[in-house]
């Protein structure tokens, strides 16, 4: 599954064997995400973590940070 567009925001859904690849995946992420500057909004419920990345900076569209940042992501899998 790839990153999708809804909403002006890059949308993408991660699911994992357990809690716990969830929430260290999570952390890697969050590492990630903060030497950039650059948070998303995500949830985790048990296995599945869902991210969504736009820039509330610019409006709330999806800019090179959102894309860089689902780079990055993609990368850890």
């Amino acid at each position: 599954m790839s990153w999708e567009n809804q909403n002006n925001q890059l949308s993408r859904t991660f699911k994992f064997s357990n809690f716990i690849e969830a929430w260290g995946f999570m952390n890697k992420v969050a590492l990630i995400a903060e030497k950039m500057g650059h948070h998303p909004n995500w949830s985790n419920v048990y296995n599945t973590v869902t991210i969504n990345l736009f820039t509330h900076d610019e409006g709330n569209k999806i800019t090179e940070k959102d894309e860089e940042l689902a780079k990055k992501i993609d990368a850890l899998l």
